[in-house]
């Protein structure tokens, strides 16, 4: 279980639409067993030092995708992080891609909600929205 601002998950979708409207395209999250697949805007939930969401556009050599740490999984100031990705995301490292059009309708719908909130399963990803 994890949430992220809405406001943050907003920047990292508009940021990988600008990455992918000046440097052509998306990246593929399934690094390229799935072609095609997962390359349209939207953005990889990241396991790996904590559990993060980042912008998908493609970018150049150098540069770095919008980066935006759960509030319950970053590793800078949190000394659980690890044992919490472990508990809810799972010990090895890892990418599920959220599509764009998933989620901006729900924000758009939903004023009052201030986050995200995601759960894991072995089988799907969950999205909702909480006011906190």
């Amino acid at each position: 279980m994890f949430t992220f601002p809405i406001p943050g998950v907003r920047k990292v979708i508009e940021r990988g639409k600008a990455d992918a409207a000046a440097n052509g395209g998306f990246r593929n999250p399934y690094y390229g067993l799935k072609p095609g697949e997962g390359e349209i805007p939207g953005l990889w939930l990241v396991g790996d030092q904590g559990v993060y969401i980042m912008s998908n556009g493609k970018l150049t050599d150098g540069d770095r995708p919008l980066v935006v740490y759960s509030d319950e999984c970053h590793p800078v100031g949190n000394p659980d992080w690890f044992h919490y990705k472990h508990l809810h995301f799972g010990g090895d490292d890892g990418i599920e891609f959220i599509d764009a059009e998933r989620l901006i309708p729900l924000f758009d719908r939903n004023f009052r909600c201030t986050h995200l909130y995601v759960q894991l399963t072995e089988t799907e990803v969950s999205l909702s929205l909480i006011a906190r």
